[in-house]
């Protein structure tokens, strides 16, 4: 079994200081929350940026000041998120791509989002994949429902991302698929041969998805994109806090855990 890829989802698009108060939010604390992550085990750090007043954005200067800060701390693959906020246009979530970041996001399908709809069409999906292309980024597909993963097949099919693919499972989303084990078992086995994949379980769904994907041969992604509880009731003190938790389970399973540099390699980085 490969080793094991842990992914840090430092900040999302959603979470306030007033839910989470060790929230990251300017460019210094999420490069500074990305080195304690590292630290701690993660090879990959899924980023969203803020604006000086705490709101999201998807502007490239901001993205660019957060790749360079964490880029000065250590050789974490840096993975900008190209989802944003369900209000951003598809212009504006693209920008961090321009970037040229060794891995970006690229969601393959609209869902219901809360009570939001977080829409991506087939024009833009396209419109994202040549970019990346263009770019020399490599895409992690963000996959909600299970359609999404045919239009991720569609993709490959048209030359327009090149397999294998490597796949995020974001199960558990109000109004969209849900975070059981059945559900990630029914998303991994429509997958097709050599694509890797990694979950993000939402909420409660984070830690019995992680195990499960420790068992499988999957990556895990945690952090407070995704969770901001270790356990019921209490906070967790950092993202960090989340990762040392995946390292020492992982270890106790015998999975060893990937260096950036390693996870490099399984993704086809290097």
């Amino acid at each position: 079994m490969e080793k094991l890829i842990i992914t840090a989802a430092l900040t999302g698009a959603e979470v306030t200081r007033a839910q989470q108060p060790h929230l990251p939010i300017t460019p210094d604390e999420i490069a500074e929350e990305a080195f304690k992550c590292y630290e701690a085990g993660a090879s990959i750090v899924h980023i969203h940026a803020r604006d000086a007043e705490g709101n999201p954005t998807q502007d490239a200067e901001v993205y660019r000041q957060i790749k360079e800060k964490i880029a000065e701390k250590c050789n974490i693959i840096f993975q900008p998120s190209t989802g944003g906020a369900v209000w951003h246009t598809p212009e504006q979530r693209l920008q961090p791509v321009d970037l040229s970041p060794e891995m970006a996001t690229l969601s393959c399908g609209t869902c219901n989002f809360g009570p939001d709809v977080f829409m991506n069409s087939e024009e833009y999906i396209e419109k994202f994949a040549v970019k990346m292309q263009e770019m020399g980024v490599k895409p992690e597909i963000e996959v909600f429902e299970r359609g999404m993963i045919e239009n991720a097949k569609a993709l490959v099919k048209k030359g327009l991302v090149k397999a294998p693919l490597h796949v995020d499972f974001v199960l558990g989303v109000p109004g969209a698929c849900p975070g059981t084990p059945e559900d990630l078992m029914f998303m991994v086995n429509q997958l097709p041969e050599g694509w890797t994949w990694t979950v993000a379980g939402i909420g409660r769904s984070e830690l019995p998805l992680a195990v499960m994907a420790i068992i499988l041969g999957g990556h895990v992604r945690v952090g407070f994109e995704d969770n901001v509880y270790y356990s019921k009731g209490r906070l967790a003190t950092s993202n960090a806090e989340l990762v040392e938790r995946i390292v020492r389970i992982a270890k106790e399973m015998g999975r060893e855990v990937a260096t950036p540099d390693e996870a490099r390699k399984i993704l086809g980085l290097i």
